[in-house]
């Protein structure tokens, strides 16, 4: 157990670690406590901490580094989250109150939002699929007997595939095919599209293609991918400023990881309700420090991520990818106020454009 003064230590140690990158000594430390004590004193406290293992002497200086195990307990039992200053505000308040015509639109916007504030790799996942709709599904001829499909939502996506149509079909029977799907499906959940096409438009569409396996599957990969989770990532080259890999390999296998949807969505801890993700802290976000990941090549790193509730629309995820040396408490007081601009701008535009 940590005494009071022990603990203030720790905090100021991480503090001037993650602003300097620098080990800290115990002069540093004595003039930016809110107590005198002396510098002897406080190298007891440091000398009390590294036995707790929760700082490191380097080899350069006599100074100390925060471990992993400091970190930890620091983001357990110490952070504070600052106040967001009036210039990020002014900044965030200003983007969102821009036009955006897709739902997918202002979410990729809020990666962008928070990768220039914060200077690391940002990452925005849209509200759950449960509250996408089928706005209009259409089928072009492009000749060659190859069809175009598009089908849109009513978040503004809009999902194609190009297929070729059996000798046996016709473009009567195709766009006999699309009116039935848009006289039936058209302002229901995607989920329900998926469910209604197997159960009973399929004696329905029977009627016009006697085979209609081909175009069946057709439409279950554009679904399929209308549903899916769409991360929105900036910042990727900030990588480069706090990775601290020579290994060009590395750096390769890194970028590979956050460009690949089904590691990107391990990463964040989507797949696995189970997974052994730290549970979010009193400020209701999460953070994973580097050690904590079973991917080495994310040793040196953290990642904050936090939820946010758009009501009756769903829910959505925000997450930074930095340093573990990071300013936890100004990144983790912007994500906690953007979060909530962002589910209320999400809510507003399902909400106009329902």
């Amino acid at each position: 157990m940590l005494t009071k003064r022990e603990m203030l230590v720790l905090k100021e140690i991480i503090r001037h670690y993650n602003e300097s990158g620098q080990p800290v000594g115990s002069k540093t430390i004595m003039g930016s406590l809110p107590m005198k004590v002396s510098s002897a004193t406080i190298r007891n406290d440091m000398a009390a901490l590294e036995s707790a293992g929760l700082i490191e002497k380097t080899h350069s200086s006599s100074g100390r580094v925060p471990s992993d195990t400091g970190y930890r307990y620091y983001l357990d039992h110490l952070l504070q989250p600052t106040m967001v200053d009036s210039d990020d505000l002014n900044m965030i308040q200003t983007i969102f109150r821009q036009k955006f015509y897709q739902g997918d639109e202002l979410v990729a916007q809020s990666a962008k939002i928070l990768s220039e504030l914060t200077h690391y790799t940002a990452i925005t996942l849209g509200p759950e699929v449960g509250v996408m709709r089928l706005e209009g599904f259409q089928l072009m001829p492009l000749g060659n007997r190859r069809v175009l499909a598009l089908l849109i939502t009513t978040s503004g996506q809009v999902v194609n595939k190009t297929f070729v149509i059996p000798d046996t079909v016709t473009g009567e029977q195709l766009e006999a095919v699309m009116r039935v799907i848009n006289d039936q499906l058209v302002g229901k959940p995607i989920a329900t599209v998926m469910n209604q096409l197997d159960s009973h438009l399929i004696p329905l569409i029977s009627q016009y293609i006697h085979s209609p396996d081909f175009f069946l599957d057709v439409v279950h990969g554009i679904l399929s991918e209308a549903s899916a989770d769409r991360f929105h990532i900036s910042g990727k080259m900030n990588i480069l400023d706090y990775a601290h890999m020579d290994d060009v390999n590395q750096l390769k296998s890194l970028y590979h990881l956050i460009d690949t949807d089904d590691q990107l969505a391990a990463l964040l801890g989507l797949n696995d309700p189970d997974d052994d993700t730290k549970p979010p802290t009193e400020h209701g976000v999460t953070v994973r420090l580097g050690h904590e990941f079973p991917n080495q090549l994310l040793a040196n790193m953290s990642l904050i991520r936090a939820t946010y509730h758009a009501g009756e629309y769903g829910d959505g995820m925000i997450a930074i990818l930095g340093p573990s040396s990071m300013p936890y408490s100004r990144v983790i007081g912007l994500l906690d106020l953007f979060r909530d601009e962002l589910a209320r701008r999400i809510a507003d535009y399902y909400r106009d454009h329902g």
